[in-house]
């Protein structure tokens, strides 16, 4: 009797500390580390979130996409500012979400948010073509990283016209993690990259390194550095807990998936700043 009702009481009990308490764990670590940002208000303004249309880890068979909170974070940020925010994707149409990314143990209060919101979601099962986007509608794009973003950024002619174009109107240009791979087909008035000498930061090559993911084909590390970026990073124990933001000019970049809050208030600020 005594065993049974330990079982009982004891395993349940095990359970809701795991369920409540590896989260906050991750927490500690530095995975989404809290960050209040600023109340802003932005009415009137428009900001464009661009993700992955890609869904598969090479030929792995295993599913990837957009890492949720590198799209919902700044989603947010810009809505609770009282901006528009449109989604867009490489091809349209349903966005395909990295699995586990917008559950436990790995979503942010955001995520459930969005999961909630019956016009995000929306916006996620029917996401706008780049192809079909004037960037001089929009005050701010924000590239949102995924290991889906290896396949299809840095490929994509369109979306290093449309980044290119942002940068030529004055655009603010935001990223976060893999997301800066869509700042590598971009180029100035002059023809060169617009990450040229400038502070740049992305998920490391050594994060990726840890994650085992080194078949994907673009690394934004390697990338920018080619480019002639400076690109900076801070580092942890592993890197998936560490965080940086880099702002130059009108770009602004956050490292990884921690990133995503302090990124979008630096953004959020210099709109502010503008008015």
């Amino acid at each position: 009797m005594h065993w049974s009702y330990f079982l009982m009481i004891g395993i349940p009990l095990f359970l809701l500390v795991i369920y409540y308490g590896l989260p906050k764990f991750l927490n500690t670590l530095g995975l989404h580390p809290h960050y209040k940002i600023p109340h802003y208000n932005l009415t009137g303004q428009k900001a464009l979130v661009i993700t992955t249309s890609h869904d598969t880890l090479g030929e792995t068979g295993k599913k990837t996409g957009v890492f949720a909170s590198e799209m919902t974070v700044p989603y947010y940020a810009f809505w609770d500012a009282g901006m528009k925010v449109d989604i867009a994707s490489i091809k349209g149409g349903k966005v395909p979400v990295e699995p586990h990314s917008m559950g436990w143990p790995l979503a942010t209060a955001d995520d459930y948010r969005f999961k909630r919101d019956a016009i995000a979601m929306e916006k996620l099962k029917t996401s706008l073509c780049i192809n079909d986007i004037d960037i001089a509608d929009y005050d701010v794009v924000f590239l949102a990283g995924g290991w889906g973003a290896a396949y299809d950024f840095a490929q994509s002619d369109k979306l290093g016209e449309l980044i290119s174009n942002a940068h030529s109107k004055g655009v603010l240009i935001g990223s976060v993690c893999h997301g800066a791979l869509g700042l590598v087909k971009a180029t100035d008035s002059a023809g060169k990259p617009i990450v040229e000498n400038r502070k740049i930061t992305g998920v490391t090559d050594q994060q990726i390194s840890q994650l085992g993911i080194e078949i994907t084909p673009k690394h934004p590390e390697s990338e920018l550095r080619k480019l002639g970026a400076n690109f900076e990073a801070n580092t942890a124990f592993k890197d998936m807990f560490a965080t940086h933001v880099a702002v130059d000019g009108i770009i602004f970049t956050g490292q990884n998936q921690n990133s995503g809050y302090e990124t979008s208030h630096r953004i959020l600020e210099r709109l502010s700043s503008k008015r």
